[in-house]
């Protein structure tokens, strides 16, 4: 990073490769779970937001349709996720199953008790100071909040 980068760039560049190690190390917690990433993020869609059709999936996932079929295909294999005809009967609407659900919640238990335990280390202060900056992070990661 150069000297005369401003501010922002500079807190750009720690936030991004601080955020990037942390989901690097988070993501261990994942494999015990047996899914890929690209299944647990397909399945964390479904279970927290809600039932999805295959393209708006592969457009929140930022995948070609094709892609997003094998991955829905997998889950579907392990139970996590089932397919339903959509209203209109012309769209299929995918939607996480109880074991998805399951499998869901396990695991961002799992990532919540990793980073709780690492978090206890900190002074309250120091507490304080991340809850702040992650309500930062999430302003600044939809677009649409900022001015």
């Amino acid at each position: 990073m150069p000297q005369d980068a401003t501010p922002a760039a500079q807190a750009a560049n720690s936030i991004h490769s601080a955020a990037i190690h942390l989901l690097r190390s988070l993501r261990r917690q994942d494999r015990r779970l047996g899914v890929g990433p690209a299944g647990l993020s397909v399945l964390s869609v479904l279970v927290f937001g809600g039932p999805k059709t295959m393209a708006q999936l592969a457009d929140i996932e930022d995948v070609k349709r094709p892609t997003m079929t094998r991955i829905v295909k997998a889950l579907e294999r392990w139970g996590m996720v089932e397919r339903r005809v959509g209203p209109d009967r012309r769209t299929t609407v995918v939607h996480a199953t109880s074991t998805g659900r399951t499998v869901m919640i396990r695991g961002r238990s799992n990532r919540l008790a990793v980073l709780e335990e690492r978090m206890e280390r900190l002074s309250e202060t120091e507490i304080a100071l991340l809850v702040r900056a992650a309500s930062l992070l999430e302003r600044i990661s939809k677009r649409e909040a900022l001015p």
